[in-house]
């Protein structure tokens, strides 16, 4: 009888109870995943892998056609002095050389520059406090929508706008006379074109991005304002532990939004200007597309396309280069809530 037991419990300790003390053995324990496919990962991710070409394979063949493609060809054309028709000389670098010597191009992209920095700092300081006024403020839906609408006006009503307003006998002087402003400055003198679109600028773009920003805010759960209250923190605190970390991936895509449009600003500035009668805006208020436009398309001179290319692959590069920028200096962990 005891012989019997003993027999029993050592087939019981046999291959199976070995396996079960030695993890490494092949025993019944170790079973493989059923979300695992031998060595390919899980089929989750196979799944994914087979989507990526017929999802991803078409956007990639348009953008590549559409934008890589003449994007190479702008810089094949850089390299050459051409007028748009006939043989095309290659020069080399020249065409970058004559244009920095350009005094012309040199303000232009100077003007471009102010835009991009000096106009985009004024449209984020206002956004941001138009923000954190609306944030509780009653009826902002319907104030969000004010504010929005002026972005969605074409230039050309804000060109013939300021034309009314700031002409001599405009708006704006008739509300000084009063004052005892008998003599105002010149509003829409060449020199002072560009202050002018700097201004209107703002004026335009403000509502856009307050508007980006407060969807932003708005995600933002309510019971984190509540502790904020139950803490004691100030206004200050509150923007700075909550509400700009909490926003900070969505300013950093407003700042790559403006860095974007604002190399590329040329309608308001050829309405604005345009319209002095010498057919082109005067110069003092030439952005760096407007350099681009006149030498190649203004019809002023024979079409010089190597040097408005090079302008054109300058811009792209500036992009290129602030984003990146831009990403690498915005870059924070992600916070979910």
């Amino acid at each position: 009888m005891t012989m019997s037991l003993k027999e029993t419990r050592a087939g019981e300790a046999g291959p199976e109870g070995q396996a079960s003390r030695n993890p490494g053995s092949p025993g019944k324990s170790q079973r493989s995943s059923p979300r695992s496919t031998g060595g390919g990962g899980s089929s989750i991710d196979v799944q994914r892998k087979k989507l990526l070409v017929p999802f991803v394979g078409p956007a990639f063949v348009l953008y590549t056609v559409l934008f890589i493609v003449p994007a190479l060809g702008a810089v094949w054309i850089s390299l050459h002095k051409w007028a748009g028709s006939g043989p095309m000389k290659f020069v080399g670098l020249d065409n970058y050389g004559r244009i920095f010597r350009d005094p012309l191009f040199l303000s232009s992209f100077g003007n471009t520059l102010l835009l991009l920095f000096v106009v985009g700092a004024a449209i984020f300081i206002l956004a941001f406090a138009l923000t954190l006024v609306l944030r509780d403020m009653a009826g902002k839906k319907i104030a969000r929508n004010v504010i929005f609408f002026p972005h969605l006006i074409n230039a050309l009503v804000f060109g013939v706008l300021a034309g009314f307003i700031f002409n001599p006998g405009g708006m704006v002087n008739s509300l000084l006379a009063p004052l005892g402003v008998t003599d105002p400055p010149k509003w829409l003198a060449q020199d002072n074109i560009f202050p002018l679109i700097m201004v209107t600028l703002v004026c335009t773009t403000t509502g856009y991005f307050t508007t980006i920003l407060m969807a932003g805010v708005d995600r933002i759960p309510p019971y984190y304002y509540e502790d904020c209250a139950l803490a004691g923190a100030t206004a200050f605190q509150r923007l700075r532990y909550v509400i700009l970390p909490l926003t900070w991936d969505v300013f950093g895509t407003c700042a790559v939004l403006w860095t974007i449009s604002s190399v590329k600003i040329f309608e308001i500035v050829w309405v604005f200007g345009g319209s002095s009668g010498a057919g082109v805006p005067p110069t003092q208020s030439w952005t760096a597309a407007v350099y681009t436009y006149v030498n190649a398309f203004s019809g002023q001179s024979t079409p010089a396309y190597g040097a408005a290319t090079a302008s054109a692959v300058l811009s792209l590069a500036l992009i290129s280069v602030l984003v990146v920028l831009l990403r690498r200096a915005m870059r924070r962990d992600a916070v979910e809530f």
